[in-house]
């Protein structure tokens, strides 16, 4: 009887075996590799800055009256923001004009004199030497007439500067003064400063052998450059995305001795002052594109402890390969394989942990690639 039932559950088992042949088989997850055209960025460092600064300081001794203008603001070009004391301003004013005036005065009885000796002078009723000198006294007149309307408008300008205005449109800050201080001309210490912020530039920094990598990319073909400027968009500190995107204005010509890197230089719109000057950005630039590039998701990829890229593939026979990869950069959430896997080969993404290379393997009912695209559709 122990014979025949050893015999039995021997032939029950081998039974089971034959009915379930992938039982002891790894199920996992695949993603499809395919080559298509992509768009190549380059993600950068940066901070803002202002696209016009201007320091605003007196150009005229004297005391401030007043201050006209909200700290914080923003102001026009030409508007009034400080009013120095005019009195001294406008008496060298007046006395400027009463200058002119007599000058005026001396030249109205010189010049009919000179006309008045010249006709004598051809009838020997006055001397060679009296006419000649009626018309130094007349030219000196005319010469005093232009310095004292010299004078005068250097005058007006002198008043007009005791009113200081915004050189330029922008947010001004806050002020250095307060009615009562004493300023002089041309001084070191700015009143105030304003600072255009719409447009904004956004200056960047990239290390140069990035730069020469990327030059040689296109001069080989693997990159192809997108029509117009570089277009870029910017990373705000908090992660988002900021709405308005931006385009390259130039790189710099000359490499920081100290770190190696060159300053490019972004212009971004700015129309609601979202972007202040001296915060700290990312900005990701299209560099080109990439007519054959191969994109694969970033769980699919491995480091050895050479710290090597590399990755499992299901073969058509079913059975689990290893490969080394040469990556170049990311995309999103996707690594850029520059070589170690061809198009149409099947890329382990799930179930990684339960098979090694040589072992046999199955991919799930579709493939995530698919999967994935489905879920899009539906949420569509």
């Amino acid at each position: 009887m122990a014979l025949i039932s050893a015999t039995a559950l021997m032939a029950g088992c081998s039974k089971t075996t034959a009915e379930s042949p992938h039982a002891q088989v790894a199920e996992v997850g695949v993603f499809k590799v395919v080559q298509q055209a992509l768009p190549i960025t380059t993600e950068l460092p940066g901070r803002t800055a202002a696209y016009q600064v201007a320091e605003v300081r007196p150009q005229v001794n004297g005391l401030i009256q007043k201050r006209l203008y909200v700290e914080g603001a923003d102001v026009k070009a030409g508007a009034a923001l400080y009013q120095i004391d005019p009195a001294s301003y406008q008496a060298a004013f007046n006395s400027a004009r009463a200058a002119l005036s007599k000058a005026n005065a001396n030249l109205m009885t010189s010049a009919p004199k000179v006309a008045r000796y010249k006709d004598l002078v051809a009838i020997d009723g006055v001397s060679r030497q009296e006419y000649e000198d009626a018309v130094a006294v007349n030219e000196q007149a005319k010469a005093e007439v232009q310095a004292a309307a010299a004078a005068l408008e250097q005058a007006r300008i002198n008043l007009q500067y005791t009113r200081v205005d915004a050189p330029i449109s922008g947010r001004i800050a806050r002020s250095a003064v307060t009615p009562g201080a004493l300023v002089t001309a041309s001084q070191a210490t700015a009143l105030t400063t304003v600072q255009q912020l719409d447009p904004i530039y956004v200056d960047l920094t990239q290390s140069s052998e990035d730069l020469l990598r990327l030059k040689r990319a296109m001069e080989s073909g693997g990159l192809k450059q997108s029509g117009g400027q570089p277009r870029v968009t910017l990373l705000l500190s908090d992660g988002s995305k900021y709405a308005q995107a931006g385009k390259l204005q130039f790189s710099e010509v000359t490499v920081d001795p100290g770190t190696g890197n060159v300053t490019l230089r972004a212009l971004f719109p700015n129309p609601r002052h979202d972007l202040l000057p001296g915060m700290f950005v990312r900005a990701v630039i299209e560099s080109g594109v990439n007519e054959h590039a191969i994109a694969v998701p970033q769980q699919g990829v491995t480091r050895n402890p050479k710290g090597e890229a590399t990755a499992l593939v299901l073969n058509p026979q079913g059975k689990v390969e290893q490969r080394t990869l040469v990556t170049d950069g990311t995309l999103g959430d996707k690594w850029l394989v520059k070589s170690g896997l061809n198009e149409g080969e099947m890329l382990i993404v799930e179930g990684v942990q339960k098979v090694k290379p040589g072992a046999p393997a199955r991919a799930a009912a579709a493939p995530v690639a698919t999967v994935a695209a489905a879920d899009s559709r539906r949420a569509q």
